[in-house]
């Protein structure tokens, strides 16, 4: 049985600090309901949802499961031996994985849906920020944090309209539970082939989302072919930037809003968190910027967006290789993708979902990027890393801390006053 979202009224999120699930987090408690949940750390979007009034335990443990709660919402990547995970089964609490619940959510809603290996992000916010511009007051869930209109940063805005701009994620076919009215396709690359076979594989859960997409709604996945002013100038760098806002502006046309209020819009967008976000200068005055940037292909992009920016200044880079799994699949990709910097430092594997197999570490992508030409050095700790990018750079260089995992916590050392 699909839960009535407007009857609950106590709900519980396990892995609450994700910063997709999170968003849901945000909207109930934005609609009044009691909200409690788990993660094994603190970070910032737990802060916040703190902040907003949940109640958050970092442990897992079977008592954080509130006596009252009427549903619980998990991540995809908590296993069935999640002490909170078996609790709610054995109390025969209604359960929804995060892409259940946000499949719900957008049956409700016309749904923008923004597909693709690489780039979801920043065209999600892109489009949401033209949606609002518009005056079309979308509701937006988007895998990052941007900007709200009273100038706080949120990964959730609760538009009136029926529009809903939602970030969909493909691994293990998440953006299948959602039913899209228009759907974005940026790319499609092999990545987390801990679970697909192969590309071909990848390619065919892109096939299945676009059949759902009905008789009247529209697949854009070709907007190279869409042209921008001459004059037009993004705030954030990067050729890949150019394809995202040219696929904002595909689906603004779509929606036939006015193309004037969609380029300013685009015009005026400033990025999102952890998007080659500039976080301040290091105590030695080199720029220090941020970037969730963690398959080579965007780790690529990322450094050719960098070198627009700054052509002649030396580039170092902090680097967490993020998944054994991943590394191990792109080693020599990942060899190649910095060939724009000047110097990488390299953190040990942040695991996340994964246990060590012992066959991949960062020694070995160590080696890779030397083989290709490249300084690269090793560190244990974000402590060390600090120490040794403010010793590779001097003022006026750039440091850019890369990954999924939690190597911004680099930058927050690099700029701490």
């Amino acid at each position: 049985m699909i839960p009535n979202f407007s009857k609950i009224k106590t709900a519980h999120f396990i892995g609450i600090g994700g910063i997709g699930i999170s968003a849901i987090a945000r909207m109930f408690l934005l609609e009044g309901k009691r909200v409690s949940g788990s993660d094994i750390a603190e970070n910032e979007v737990t802060k916040e949802l703190e902040r907003l009034g949940a109640l958050i335990a970092y442990n897992q443990r079977a008592e954080n499961v509130p006596a009252d709660c009427e549903l619980v919402i998990y991540t995809i990547a908590v296993p069935p031996e999640n002490p909170e995970f078996a609790e709610a089964k054995r109390r025969e609490i209604p359960m929804l994985s995060y892409p259940e619940a946000l499949g719900i959510i957008s049956k409700e809603k016309y749904t923008i849906a923004v597909s693709g290996t690489h780039g979801k992000t920043t065209t999600t916010a892109m489009i949401a920020r033209i949606l609002m511009d518009a005056g079309l007051d979308p509701t937006v869930i988007v895998g990052s944090f941007l900007i709200d209109a009273k100038g706080e940063r949120t990964n959730f805005i609760a538009g009136k309209s029926k529009y809903l701009v939602v970030e969909a994620c493909e691994y293990r076919r998440s953006f299948l539970n959602l039913s899209p009215k228009i759907l974005v396709v940026t790319n499609i690359d092999a990545d987390h082939l801990d679970y697909y076979k192969d590309l071909d594989d990848i390619k065919n859960a892109f096939a299945a989302l676009a059949e759902k997409v009905p008789k009247d709604g529209v697949v854009i996945d070709n907007f190279e072919a869409f042209s921008l002013p001459n004059d037009f100038k993004l705030k954030i760098p990067g050729k890949h930037n150019i394809s995202n806002a040219k696929a904002a502006l595909a689906v603004a046309r779509a929606l036939r809003i006015d193309e004037t209020v969609a380029l300013k819009a685009l015009a005026d967008f400033s990025g999102t968190w952890r998007r080659f976000e500039y976080r301040g200068k290091a105590k030695n005055d080199a720029l220090v910027y941020d970037d969730y940037g963690h398959h080579p292909h965007e780790i690529e992009a990322t450094l050719q967006g960098a070198r627009e920016l700054f052509p002649t200044q030396k580039i170092t880079v902090v680097f967490q290789p993020h998944l054994y799994s991943r590394t191990k699949d792109h080693l020599k990709d990942f060899g190649k993708c910095f060939a724009r910097a000047d110097a990488v430092i390299l953190l040990p594997i942040y695991p996340a979902r994964e246990k060590d197999p012992g066959d991949i570490n960062s020694q070995m992508v160590a080696e890779e990027i030397k083989k290709n030409g490249k300084d690269a050095h090793l560190v244990a700790t974000f402590v060390e890393a600090a120490a040794l990018a403010e010793k590779l750079s001097y003022s006026d260089s750039i440091i850019i801390t890369l990954g999924a995992g939690e190597t911004n916590r680099v930058a927050d050392i690099l700029v701490a006053k």
